[in-house]
């Protein structure tokens, strides 16, 4: 806090800035060090916001394209020359699905469709981690940024009073100000936390809707897998029929 002078007249000489700016110059270097912190912290908020927001789009939009074309797919050879499907989660799951078809060739089809579920579970729960991506430090700065913003406010308020003390002075024009600087920390705490909560209830909103997605995919992938082991099954009980009747 700028502590007040006295004039030649003996009368105080007051700040004059009670601006946002000019109360921030006049704080304490520790009440400064706190706003510098929370400005940080809100200029993280919406970059991450702007960042993030791009990314469940993108995400999003290529897990309906892939779905659309998933649905319309009859088998995983149909799969194989759709170049749209060899990308993201929808890619890791056929992936996954042809990798352990082709170690399981000659084992039970019901073994077959247990073991590539569990692949698809893990993947779906390693795809979910990748959406909470930066929403933690969302969550992080909207639970601490008022507690910094109120200890950035009673470090002020203790030196504003060691200074009343020191001028040996009670008037109310001469508290205000360096009050009015501690106070300034827990509004930018307020500034940096309440968007922070905001963005990250909305952020795990969407994220929802992109599991469910990415859910919907793994479904429709372990369908199209089931749909070629039956096939092959019924061409394994034809063949057999064909050679018993010779």
């Amino acid at each position: 806090m700028a502590a007040p002078v006295l004039t030649a007249a003996g009368d105080l000489a007051l700040p004059r800035d009670l601006s946002p700016w000019g109360m921030f110059v006049a704080a304490d270097a520790v009440v400064q060090a706190v706003m510098l912190g929370l400005a940080l912290a809100s200029l993280a908020t919406w970059t991450i916001l702007v960042a993030k927001a791009w990314e469940l789009r993108e995400i999003a939009r290529r897990q309906r394209a892939a779905g659309e074309r998933l649905a319309a797919a009859a088998s995983l050879v149909a799969i194989e020359r759709d170049a749209m499907l060899t990308d993201g989660v929808a890619g890791r799951f056929i992936e996954a699905a042809e990798r352990e078809l082709a170690l399981s060739r000659e084992l039970p089809a019901d073994g077959i469709r247990e073991r590539i579920a569990s692949q698809l579970d893990r993947l779906e729960a390693a795809h979910a981690r990748l959406l909470r991506r930066g929403t933690g430090a969302l969550a992080t700065i909207g639970a601490t940024a008022p507690f910094v913003g109120l200890f950035g406010t009673v470090w002020g308020i203790m030196n504003s009073f060691i200074g009343i003390a020191r001028s040996h002075t009670t008037q109310l024009a001469v508290v205000a100000p360096g009050i009015a600087e501690a106070l300034l920390a827990t509004a930018l705490g307020l500034v940096a936390a309440i968007p922070a909560v905001v963005i990250y209830n909305h952020f795990a909103r969407s994220a929802a809707t992109v599991r469910a997605q990415a859910a919907d995919l793994s479904a429709a992938v372990q369908r199209i897998v089931s749909r070629d082991l039956d096939r092959r099954a019924a061409a394994s009980g034809s063949g057999a029929g064909r050679i018993a009747a010779a």
